[in-house]
C-alpha cells in the first residue's frame, strides 16, 4: 500500500506540472504525438520547462530534491534551459523534531544525553533533505557540531529509487532520445551518491583526509571529527565559526580582503585537484564560511562532506595532456586523446572532432582571460559531446560540477576575478611534475621499495630460468644464453667502472685546484 499510494502522489505531480507532456515531447512516433495532443486538452501551464520540472521536484520531497541536484551536473545530457534550472535546487527541508533528535543521539551511543554533552542545542542549526545539524558542548568543555541523519531515510531512499528505477526502464524503452540520456546509468549514480551520504562514518573519514591533505596550505579549516562520538546515523565534529561566504555585508565590515579570498577559493580547488586528487565536490556556498578568528582571519572554512570527488594517476595524465593540448590550441590532440581514450566510439573521424572542438574553444582565446567563462566553454563542450555520443565519466562529472562552482562563487566574490591567471602558475608547476623528467623521477622513487625487494633476488630468478630454458631448448640455446648473459654483465661492469672512473676524475681534479688555489 505505501508503494502505490507513493506511485499514486508522483504521477499526480507529473500530471500537476506537465511532465508527461515533457516526456511525450521527446517521442517522435505519430501515435505518441496524438497522446501528447489530448493530454494536453484542458491544461495550460505558464512556466517554462525547466520551472516545472524543478517545482515537480520540489513539491515530491527531499529525495527527489537531491536527485535533481545530481541531475543538473549532468549538463551533458541535458538541453542548457533545464540544467540551470536544476541547479537552482535547495534541499533546505522542515527540520523533525528536538525529542527525535536526542532520542537518536542517545541510541547511535547507547548513553543518556546528559552523559555524552554538558549542554545540547535542541533548535538545529541547519536541516537539510539527509540530516540536521545541532550545537553541543562536551563535558570537558569543547564546542562541537552534531550531525543526526534523518529517521527512516533508508526506506524512504529505498522506496524512491525502485520507482525511479521503473521509470528510467520505461524512458529507455519507448524513448530513442531517452536511451541517449541513460536514466538507469543516472538512477544508478545518483544511487550510488545517496547511499555514500547515509554513512555519516564515511562523511567523517573524508572529513579527516582532507583535513591532513590541507594541513599546512593555510587557506582552509576543515572541522576535527571527534571519532569516539561517530557512528553511520550520528557524527561528532568540532564546531566551526564563521561567516556564510554569502554574506558578503558581514564580510566587508570585518574588512576581510575579497579578491584575496576569490584567488585562495581558486587556489584551495586547484591544490586539492592537481595535487592530492581528493576534492571537496559540493563547495557550493551553503557549505563555506569564513573564519573571522584572529588567528585564522580570512581562511575557508569548509562544511559537509559527503560528496568527496577523486582522481586517479590516469585520470591526472589524461588532464595534464588535454591542458597542455588545449594552452597550445592543439586540437587534433585533443580529439585523439578523446578517441585513444575510448570516450569516443572508434569509428569518429578525428578531423570532425577536431573542428567542433576549435569551434567551441578558439572565439575564447581571443579575448582577455578574466572575461572567459569557462561555465560557457564547459556547456558548449557538453553540447559538443552530445553530437558526438561522447561517454562522460562520473568522476570528471563532479570535476566540471565543482570548477563551476568555484568559477561562480570566484566572480561573485570579485568580478574581475581572472581564473586562468589565478590557476596558470599553480598549473604549470603541476604539468612540469606529470610530464618529463620530474614525473620520471617521481615515478622512480615511488617503485624504488618494490626495485629493493627484487634486486636481491635476481640471481636465483635468472638460475631458475636458466635452469628452465635448458630443460626445454638443451645445451646450444643455454650456451647462447649464457653467452649473452656474460656479454652484457661485461658491459654493466664497463659502466659500472666508468661511472666510477668519472667519478674519481671528478674528485681529483677538485682537489688539484684546490691545492692550487692553496699555492696562489
Amino acid at each position: 500500500m505505501r508503494f502505490f499510494s507513493r506511485l499514486l502522489v508522483i504521477l499526480w505531480t507529473i500530471w500537476r506540472f506537465g511532465l508527461d507532456d515533457l516526456a511525450l515531447s521527446g517521442l517522435q512516433r505519430r501515435r505518441f504525438q496524438l497522446l501528447r495532443r489530448a493530454t494536453r486538452l484542458g491544461r495550460r501551464w505558464q512556466e517554462p520547462r525547466g520551472v516545472r520540472l524543478r517545482l515537480a521536484l520540489e513539491r515530491l520531497g527531499p529525495i527527489f530534491v537531491k536527485f535533481g541536484q545530481v541531475l543538473s551536473t549532468r549538463r551533458d545530457l541535458l538541453p542548457p534551459d533545464v540544467s540551470l534550472e536544476l541547479a537552482k535546487l535547495q534541499d533546505r527541508v522542515p527540520p523533525f523534531p528536538a525529542a527525535q533528535s536526542r532520542a537518536l543521539v542517545e541510541r547511535a551511543f547507547g548513553r543518556p544525553l546528559a552523559e555524552l554533552f554538558a549542554s545540547f542545542d535542541a533548535e538545529p542549526v541547519a536541516s537539510a533533505s539527509i540530516a540536521q545539524v545541532h550545537f553541543a558542548t562536551l563535558k570537558d568543555g569543547r564546542e562541537v557540531a552534531v550531525k543526526v541523519l534523518r529517521p527512516g531515510m533508508l526506506d524512504i531512499i529505498d522506496d524512491d529509487l525502485a520507482l525511479m528505477r521503473r521509470l528510467a526502464v520505461w524512458i529507455e524503452r519507448f524513448s530513442a532520445d531517452g536511451r541517449r540520456l541513460k536514466p538507469r546509468e543516472v538512477v544508478a549514480e545518483f544511487d550510488m551518491y545517496l547511499h555514500d551520504e547515509l554513512d555519516l562514518v564515511r562523511e567523517a573519514a573524508n572529513a579527516a583526509q582532507l583535513r591532513r591533505n590541507m594541513d599546512g596550505l593555510g587557506l582552509v579549516m576543515v572541522p576535527e571529527m571527534h571519532w569516539d562520538l561517530c557512528s553511520p546515523e550520528v557524527i561528532v565534529m568540532e564546531r566551526m565559526k564563521g561567516v556564510p561566504i554569502s554574506h558578503r555585508p558581514a564580510l566587508d565590515a570585518a574588512g576581510i580582503d575579497i579578491k584575496k579570498l576569490a584567488r585562495d577559493g581558486v587556489t584551495i580547488f586547484f591544490t586539492q585537484v592537481f595535487r592530492d586528487g581528493f576534492f571537496h565536490a559540493d563547495m557550493h556556498p551553503g557549505n563555506i564560511q569564513v573564519s573571522l578568528a584572529p588567528e585564522t582571519f580570512g581562511r575557508y572554512i569548509a562544511l559537509d562532506f559527503g560528496i568527496i570527488g577523486t582522481l586517479t594517476e590516469v585520470d591526472k595524465d589524461y588532464l595534464a595532456q588535454n591542458f597542455i593540448a588545449f594552452f597550445q590550441r592543439d586540437y587534433k590532440r585533443v580529439a585523439e586523446l578523446h578517441i585513444a581514450s575510448g570516450w569516443v566510439p572508434s569509428e569518429t573521424r578525428v578531423d570532425a572532432l577536431e573542428s567542433a572542438v576549435r569551434a567551441v574553444c578558439e572565439p575564447h582565446f581571443d579575448r582577455p582571460l578574466k572575461d572567459i567563462s569557462l561555465g560557457q566553454v564547459l556547456m558548449r563542450l557538453f553540447q559538443t559531446s552530445r553530437r558526438f555520443n561522447v561517454e562522460i565519466q562520473p568522476q570528471l562529472v563532479l570535476l566540471q560540477k565543482t570548477l563551476l562552482n568555484v568559477e561562480g562563487l570566484g566572480r561573485e566574490l570579485d568580478p574581475e576575478l581572472d581564473l586562468w591567471a589565478t590557476a596558470k602558475p599553480f598549473l604549470e608547476r603541476w604539468m612540469n611534475e606529470q610530464v618529463g623528467w620530474p614525473a620520471f623521477q617521481a615515478q622512480l622513487m615511488k617503485e624504488a621499495p618494490r626495485f629493493a625487494q627484487l634486486v636481491p633476488q635476481m640471481p636465483r630468478l635468472l638460475h631458475d630460468a636458466l635452469k628452465q630454458q635448458a630443460r626445454g631448448q638443451g645445451d646450444a640455446e643455454l650456451k647462447a644464453l649464457v653467452r649473452e648473459l656474460r656479454s652484457t654483465n661485461r658491459l654493466l661492469s664497463g659502466l659500472l667502472w666508468g661511472a666510477v672512473g668519472f667519478s674519481l676524475g671528478i674528485g681529483l681534479a677538485w682537489l688539484a685546484l684546490r691545492f692550487l688555489d692553496l699555492g696562489l
